[in-house]
């Protein structure tokens, strides 16, 4: 294979025993970098692919999170299928599974033995809650991992917690799986060692809890502001004359006094003490968005946004998908699937120079009838 156009992960091989959303969202990634990731699915298929049926009788979360991969069904309550999976994995570099917590131990097929058989397999298993611990064996999914580590409890207005828009922990827990394989392939370069990499999805989303659970800690639990900053003032919402809503951020008492001058018109405000630093701002918080709500209410919406402009202040629309849908920044891939092209959201990371190309959403099932050697070709191939 020509170095030069290689993507980093060629000649990479992936066997993701996988469902839903957090595996899936790893092995998509270590997909897109390049890695042959062979999918194993039960007969019925990945849950996922029956959420919704909205990309063309696809379901969105499926098209989403497997392009590029292999599908292999196998009945892992059989013993045949067993043995083809151990083969699949003799052959492999990376091993990532969210079957429920000694699922694959009961198969004699658990990371412990795996690496013991494959000391350079890295394999990387994601649970809800760990393998130890009270609640190791309970059954777990994004909103109730939400609801069970208080992200709920921050999120929303006032009036009652709410769920985060999207699968928070799930995607935050696939992108951490994801960093910790690459960590562990690299180290296994200079090694040549694998690794056991275990993640539960409640350590993940408390890790990204840190600072509203210190807050608790500290003597000042955070609440619930809608769209609001509990620890920053003005940084909320705000309607201008004309019943459009503006989102602003002030991030610096330097850009409150600035603020203050041009856009409240009272430059003294800048040096008040009860408005002059955040903390003040914050503490004074009905005070501080009420004159941010009586300035704006004098301007239209296109006179904010160029007043705004002008004076480099942060602000954003508040905006639906139906926004997002047209948005002038919101870049796509298109990716194949069986029922025909579909264009998504493109990954976050843009590689200078480098035009990467997506595979397809498989089929269920499709790649079952391949061979081994087949399957894993790709590996040859860079290694050739």
């Amino acid at each position: 294979m020509n170095t030069e156009t290689a993507l980093p992960l060629a000649g990479v091989v992936v066997v993701a025993i996988e469902q839903a959303v957090a595996g899936p969202f790893c092995s998509m990634r270590l997909a897109d970098a390049g890695a042959t990731v062979i999918k194993i699915e039960r007969p019925e298929g990945d849950f996922a692919r029956g959420y919704d049926d909205v990309v063309k009788g696809e379901s969105s979360y499926f098209v989403w999170l497997n392009r590029g991969k292999k599908s292999v069904v196998l009945d892992l309550t059989q013993s045949h299928a067993r043995a083809e999976l151990a083969a699949l994995i003799a052959k492999a570099d990376v091993v990532v599974q969210n079957l429920k917590p000694g699922a694959l131990d009961k198969m004699g097929l658990g990371p412990k033995a795996l690496r013991e058989k494959h000391p350079r397999l890295i394999t990387c298993s994601i649970s809800g809650y760990g393998d130890e611990g009270p609640l190791s064996s309970r059954k777990a999914y994004d909103l109730l991992v939400q609801a069970e580590s208080g992200l709920c409890s921050i999120t929303g207005g006032p009036e009652s917690p709410a769920r985060v828009g999207v699968s928070l922990v799930d995607i935050s827990t696939g992108a951490t799986a994801y960093s910790a394989v690459l960590e562990a392939l690299i180290a296994r370069g200079r090694t040549g060692v694998g690794a056991d990499i275990r993640l539960s999805m409640f350590d993940v989303i408390a890790e990204w809890l840190a600072v509203p659970l210190l807050q608790q800690e500290g003597g000042k639990p955070p609440h619930r502001i809608g769209l609001g900053h509990v620890s920053i003032a003005p940084y909320s919402v705000f309607r201008s004359k004309d019943g459009h809503e503006i989102l602003i951020s002030i991030q610096s008492d330097r850009e409150w006094r600035l603020f203050a001058q041009t856009l409240l018109g009272d430059a003294a405000l800048g040096t008040d003490p009860k408005f002059s630093t955040n903390v003040a701002r914050v503490r004074h918080r009905a005070e501080t968005d009420g004159l941010v709500s009586s300035a704006f209410g004098k301007l239209t919406h296109d006179e904010l946004v160029a007043a705004l402009t002008k004076a480099d202040i942060a602000f954003a629309e508040v905006n639906d998908m139906a926004a997002l849908s047209r948005h002038p920044h919101l870049r796509r891939i298109e990716v194949d699937t069986q029922a025909g092209p579909a264009r998504i959201p493109a990954p976050g990371a843009v590689i200078t120079g480098q035009n990467r190309t997506y595979g397809p959403v498989p089929s269920l099932g499709q790649d079952t009838r391949v061979s081994l050697d087949a399957l894993i070709q790709d590996k040859e191939s860079a290694n050739a």
